[in-house]
């Protein structure tokens, strides 16, 4: 694993344990990794024994636990970034930031003048206009944070202009405020360190609670993409495994036996756009999820290609290692990859989802093959997690028959299932925009967001017509040759 992990570095946050316990950890650490391969750093045993009371981090599966994480991008830009977070004087335990401003969507454009790049961003670190090149944009945060009304009301003295008209009700207001839909309290357009920034504060027990039952996948989507951890948290990076392994089962379920890495990581990156509702409004790129696997297949193979190497139903058809940098930082690979059909493993797939999900999924399917509820919840009940002795979670009948329906019938229930996950919370948030950012930032924001979309509506019909002048071309060439 040189490739994908050699440039993590010591984990922060509650990373060192304390003094009184060093010996005894790092001892347990070596036995766990040394047990004659009874713990596979890259296997999947973990699952079966997760704990999230976790308080450090080498109370982990693993010391390379969750290494895939963490993407590598530019050490200037990283440490601009970090420096913000400095700014605040509420404790965020953990933090990443994410979106088109770290991770670019669209190949570097025009050189734009230093006033329009000072127009977004007022005073940026050089790292950040060699990172946005011709192209600046705000930058997305996420803060976790252990008491969110405490938090809001430290930051609420610091900050106050970051805070709407909302804030006039208090911190306790604000906090429930961002209890609403998907837990999330977004300030936007923030001007810190000289960046523009966006802002969203959620609990750490929110962000562990979504990303491993998929509860409405809001910040558990957002993970599944690459992300720029700044702040790690041994809960959140064990949470997000599950998460990450989960995206690639359901996209396992949606994709046929054969497909390549971009199929994988486009399937993957278009699960929590499936049912947000701006994805049907004229605010966001329809080229998105195109945009973002196209512009990163580095960083989504950094991320999913060791967890693909966990999973007994899929492999590489290509012969690839997890160290050779020849494949894992070319952009322009793209993997041949191929999933194993047999009803047991896809059935014992579906059984590993994320409860929540997983739950809904069921509802569909017992509504579909007619079952009475006293029959499926005793059927249930025979196969629970929750038994209070450590077993692997095995596919029952009711799994084999969901993993045995049509191909077209599972994918068709599986997206009408992550549209139900997705919709209610991500329109909530939506509304709870106007509240959170104020009208006029809200207006703002709305004008950003259709202008990309003007300009994916562009690009595609641009792209369209080329499409049809060189098959004009190509006929012309032919009619020539005929006569």
């Amino acid at each position: 694993m040189v490739a994908l992990g050699r440039s993590i570095g010591t984990p922060s946050s509650g990373a060192t344990p304390t003094s009184s316990s060093t010996s005894a950890s790092s001892s347990s650490s070596r036995r766990k990794e040394s047990a004659g391969g009874k713990f596979n750093l890259y296997g999947d045993e973990w699952e079966d024994t997760v704990d999230f009371a976790i308080q450090r981090f080498d109370e982990l599966p693993h010391r390379l636990f969750g290494v895939n994480q963490h993407m590598i991008i530019n050490y200037e830009l990283k440490e601009a970034l970090r420096m913000m977070l400095r700014q605040f004087n509420a404790p965020i335990v953990y933090c990443f930031a994410y979106g088109s401003g770290v991770f670019p969507q669209e190949k570097a454009g025009r050189s734009v003048s230093e006033a329009e790049f000072r127009a977004v961003h007022p005073k940026p670190p050089e790292a950040l206009v060699k990172a946005q090149k011709g192209s600046p944009k705000m930058i997305d945060f996420i803060f976790g944070v252990t008491h969110t009304e405490h938090w809001h009301s430290i930051n609420m003295k610091q900050h106050r202009d970051h805070y709407s008209g909302v804030a006039s009700l208090g911190s306790g207001f604000v906090s429930r405020v961002q209890g609403w839909g998907a837990g999330v309290y977004f300030n936007p357009y923030i001007e810190m360190n000289g960046m523009l920034i966006k802002y969203g504060v959620t609990s750490i027990d929110n962000l562990v609670r979504d990303l491993s039952t998929w509860d409405n996948l809001y910040l558990a989507g957002r993970l599944q993409k690459p992300v720029k951890i700044l702040r790690d948290h041994p809960r959140v990076r064990l949470a997000n495994q599950i998460n990450l392994i989960a995206a690639v089962r359901t996209a396992l379920l949606l994709l046929p036996p054969n497909f390549t890495e971009a199929d994988l990581y486009s399937t993957i990156a278009g699960l929590s756009y499936l049912g947000d509702p701006r994805m049907a409004l004229p605010t966001e790129n329809k080229s998105k999820v195109a945009n973002i696997v196209s512009n990163n297949m580095v960083h989504f193979r950094r991320l999913y290609a060791p967890l693909i190497r966990t999973l007994p139903n899929v492999t590489f058809v290509d012969p690839v290692r997890l160290d050779d940098e020849n494949w894992i930082l070319n952009p322009e690979a793209n993997t041949r990859l191929q999933q194993d059909m047999d009803l047991v493993k896809r059935g014992n797939m579906v059984r590993r989802l994320p409860g929540s999900f997983r739950s809904r999924l069921y509802f569909q399917y017992r509504k579909k093959f007619g079952i009475p509820q006293d029959e499926f919840k005793a059927m249930m009940e025979a196969t629970s997690d929750y038994d209070g002795a450590v077993k692997r979670r095995q596919a029952g009948e009711f799994e084999k028959r969901v993993a045995a329906d049509d191909p077209e019938q599972l994918q068709r229930i599986t997206r009408q299932v992550i549209k139900q996950t997705v919709n209610w919370p991500s329109t909530s948030q939506s509304v709870k925009g106007l509240l959170m950012g104020g009208f006029k930032k809200s207006w703002r924001y709305l004008g950003e967001k259709i202008s990309k979309w003007k300009k994916g509506k562009s690009e595609k019909a641009s792209g369209t017509k080329k499409e049809q002048s060189n098959g004009s071309q190509e006929a012309e060439k032919s009619q020539k040759k005929e006569e």
